[in-house]
C-alpha cells in the first residue's frame, strides 16, 4: 500500500508541475519576471546560455528541499514530490530545450503527430515576442487541434 501512495504522489507531483509551469509562465515569467525571460523569445545575446536559464534553478531548489526533508527531517512524502519535480524538470528540458529549440542538435528528424502537434503550438507561442499574449501550452496537455495528420 506504501508503495502505491508514493507512486500516486509521485505521479500526482508530475501532473501538478505541468499547471506549475503553466501558471508560473503566464504569470510570473509573462508577468513581474520578464526581464529574466525576455530573452528566451528575442534572444539579445550571444551566448549559449539564456537569463530565462534562471527558472530552473527555482525549481531546482524546491525539489533538492523535498528530498532534503525527506531524508532529514523524516517527512516520507519529500521524496515522491521531490522526484516528481525533477522527473518534470527533465522531461520539460527534453521536450523544450532539447526537442523544439534544439539548444542541442538532436530528434531533428522526429516527426511523427505529436511532435508536429508540439512544434506547431510552440511556434504560435513564440509569434508573440512581447510581454503581453504571452500564453503557452502544456507538453502534456497541447490541444488537439495542433495535432494535424
Amino acid at each position: 500500500m506504501t508503495a502505491l501512495l508514493w507512486i500516486f504522489i509521485f505521479l500526482a507531483t508530475f501532473c501538478i508541475m505541468e499547471f506549475m509551469a503553466w501558471f508560473t509562465h503566464k504569470y510570473v515569467m509573462h508577468g513581474f519576471l520578464w526581464s529574466l525571460h525576455k530573452d528566451h523569445h528575442k534572444k539579445d545575446h550571444d551566448s549559449w546560455f539564456e537569463r530565462n536559464d534562471a527558472f530552473f534553478i527555482f525549481y531546482a531548489i524546491v525539489s533538492m528541499t523535498f528530498v532534503y526533508l525527506w531524508r532529514y527531517e523524516d517527512f516520507w512524502m519529500g521524496l515522491p514530490i521531490g522526484l516528481g519535480i525533477f522527473v518534470y524538470g527533465a522531461a520539460y528540458f527534453l521536450v523544450h530545450d532539447i526537442f523544439i529549440h534544439q539548444r542541442f542538435k538532436m530528434f531533428r528528424n522526429a516527426n511523427n503527430w505529436y511532435a508536429r502537434g508540439i512544434r506547431r503550438a510552440h511556434k504560435i507561442h513564440h509569434k508573440h515576442l512581447g510581454k503581453k499574449d504571452g500564453e503557452c501550452f502544456g507538453m502534456l496537455w497541447v490541444p488537439f487541434k495542433y495535432f494535424r495528420k
